[in-house]
């Protein structure tokens, strides 16, 4: 379940523009050296945008030469369609702080983004900031086109209110098993607590996937992605695990099949959800929530499991000139000093390693926080490879005919899937 208000947020929709094939590593507008005025877009989340607003003033106050001009992202069918006509138009800005890790294949495709190492202290920076989460974002050439910036670690919210009218436990709900959860979805559903256990968007957007199969997968199997050494991964027994759970959900109508206008959980029409931190916002007075990591065949328990990160990153694109300036605001916005402010004001996670000991004041005053903050160092991206949209859709494709309508064994669905899918990474 991702409510319509925060996709727009934090998933990325289907992609429109594709131009020019071959990235540059860093194209031919600007200097690595060469210093002054840049823009930059952010998101149109209020949070961010009023997290952005004090970054470009602090940094404004103290550059008068190198001055910082910034908007929110024009508006358009998506945030990635928008950045893609801009690459191939030219006119995109220095930084992008709206950059879907799963967009930056194509992005680089079209010749639009600029490797972070062609810095000197480039790919040092990323590393030391992220720690070995960092590989994850690393391009196939081995180079880095994105900076993790923040994540949003999936887990289970649970309204409490339910769970009680249906005479489960508020605290220590079972819903660390398969057969736990299914189990308490069934008397979910069977008191009348709710219409639905749970209700993940039934959509084939393929960004839907991150939100029921892919955090559960990243789980199953100790954290792997979707795709690992140019081979899907989850034609296995742990993908076929998941798959198999989600189907008895599905079949046993403890999940909704249709499109639900408007948040399911927040109307109480559905008992849980998948969501990151940035639901303690949003459901604050609505539900009275607690949390649980995804569950597992065997069962999970604590705040390491693996799961998906909901990321969005930061990219320098090639139409910037003054790239030195660009790289110095970008290391100011992701110092721990404005990490920090990001935290504070949006609740997200700074993809920084050893997050809740850099910060622990806030987690002090805000312990809604700390589990998230823990499981932001077990978190797994969507896999950097050419095609992964596409990629993704053909999974989801594949899902949504078998895992949510039956009309396919999952089994079956799955070992297709991942072989269209390994022809399409293959792909340059």
């Amino acid at each position: 379940m991702k409510p319509a208000i925060v996709i727009a947020m934090s998933a990325a929709l289907a992609l429109g523009a594709t131009a020019a094939c071959g990235s540059d590593g860093g194209g031919s507008s600007g200097n690595t050296k060469a210093h002054g005025p840049i823009k930059i877009w952010y998101s149109n989340n209020a949070q961010e945008v009023a997290w952005g607003k004090q970054a470009v003033a602090a940094w404004n106050a103290a550059h008068p030469k190198e001055k910082v001009s910034a908007q929110e992202i024009p508006a358009g069918k998506s945030s990635e369609e928008v950045i893609g006509a801009a690459i191939t138009a030219g006119s995109e800005p220095c930084l992008i702080y709206n950059t879907s890790p799963a967009s930056v294949p194509t992005f680089e495709k079209q010749g639009g983004l600029v490797a972070l190492d062609s810095f000197k202290d480039g790919a040092s920076y990323v590393e030391a900031r992220t720690g070995s989460k960092a590989d994850q974002y690393k391009s196939p050439d081995g180079k880095y086109y994105q900076l993790p910036w923040k994540s949003n670690p999936v887990m289970i919210f649970y309204n409490k209110k339910l769970f009680q009218k249906a005479g489960l436990s508020t605290t220590n709900p079972p819903l660390s098993t398969y057969s736990q959860f299914l189990a308490t979805a069934q008397k979910l559903v069977s008191s009348h607590a709710a219409k639905y256990a749970i209700y993940p968007a039934p959509s084939s957007e393929f960004f839907q996937s991150w939100f029921d199969f892919y955090p559960a997968y990243a789980a199953a199997s100790g954290g792997k992605q979707l795709v690992e050494n140019g081979k899907a991964t989850f034609d296995s027994p742990a993908g076929k695990a998941v798959a198999g759970f989600w189907r008895q959900l599905y079949a046993q109508n403890l999940a909704g099949k249709e499109t639900y206008n408007g948040d399911s959980f927040a109307d109480g029409v559905a008992a849980m959800a998948t969501v990151g931190p940035w639901a303690i916002s949003v459901y604050k007075g609505k539900v009275d929530w607690g949390v649980v990591p995804v569950p597992t065949a065997q069962g999970t328990s604590g705040d390491s499991v693996p799961t998906f990160s909901d990321a969005k990153n930061v990219a320098m694109y090639a139409s910037c000139k003054n790239r030195a300036t660009a790289w110095d605001f970008m290391k100011f916005s992701t110092s721990k000093a404005q990490d920090g402010k990001l935290l504070d004001m949006t609740g997200q996670m700074p993809l920084r390693q050893n997050l809740p000991q850099a910060y622990p004041a806030y987690f002090a005053a805000n312990p809604a926080y700390k589990t998230f903050a823990a499981e932001a160092g077990h978190v797994v991206e969507v896999p950097n490879v050419p095609n992964s949209i596409d990629a993704w859709q053909a999974f989801r494709d594949a899902w949504t005919k078998s895992v949510i309508f039956g009309k396919e064994d999952p089994n079956q669905a799955l070992s297709q899937a991942a072989s269209k899918i390994n022809q399409l990474v293959s792909q340059s």
